[in-house]
């Protein structure tokens, strides 16, 4: 799949309403960060039009990015990032929430996880409640240049454990730095959005 032209469309703060979108949506969440908008950079090709940061909580709202004006891609906020109040993070996760619940385009979700570290509670809780939701998680497994290429396995091993995902949920190592993973990302971004045309 080529990308040749990208967008940020719409932008939804915690009051904003939310687009009636005629295309499929492909969502991106995962622990703040972990690696949402460097991925979203390289999937594009672009340096930056997803804003990245070493601070985690950069993105606070949803961002919808239209895609060869075929689809969208939606940038979520991060989960888990403590300096922010609790109020506020109640507010992001009913956000999120009501996105998850109400967008009728919605076909995939991706879900990161920082392949360093075993995942938390709540990417646990995460993907039992996208599961519920009734969404099949893709996860990719985030920041694989930073791991020797011997504990690939095991940490793909130890994810699936944790997150204790179905029995042949993909997870896919990624890099921004190296690029490992993107085609095989923008493969199954290409079929899905095939498979939901129209």
């Amino acid at each position: 799949m080529k990308i040749k032209d990208a967008q940020l469309e719409t932008v939804c703060g915690i009051t904003s309403r939310l687009p009636e979108n005629d295309k499929v949506e492909f969502a991106f969440i995962g622990r703040s960060n972990v690696g949402k908008s460097s991925l979203i950079n390289a999937l594009l090709n672009r340096k930056s039009l997803a804003r990245t940061s070493s601070q985690p909580g950069k993105t606070q709202t949803i961002n919808y990015y239209r895609i060869n004006n075929e689809m969208y891609f939606v940038d979520l906020p991060g989960y888990g990032y403590a300096k922010v109040s609790k109020e506020l993070k109640k507010k992001w996760e009913k956000m999120t929430d009501r996105y998850f619940r109400t967008s009728k385009m919605l076909r995939v979700v991706f879900m990161l996880a920082d392949i360093r570290h075993d995942p938390s509670d709540l990417d646990a809780d995460m993907y039992k409640k996208l599961y519920a939701l009734g969404f099949s998680p893709i996860i990719i497994a985030t920041k694989s240049d930073k791991i020797k290429k011997s504990q690939l396995a095991g940490k793909v091993s130890q994810i699936i454990k944790v997150l204790n995902t179905e029995e042949g949920t993909p997870v896919i190592p990624f890099s921004a730095v190296t690029g490992e993973g993107k085609e095989e990302i923008l493969e199954y971004i290409s079929e899905y959005a095939e498979m939901f045309k129209g």
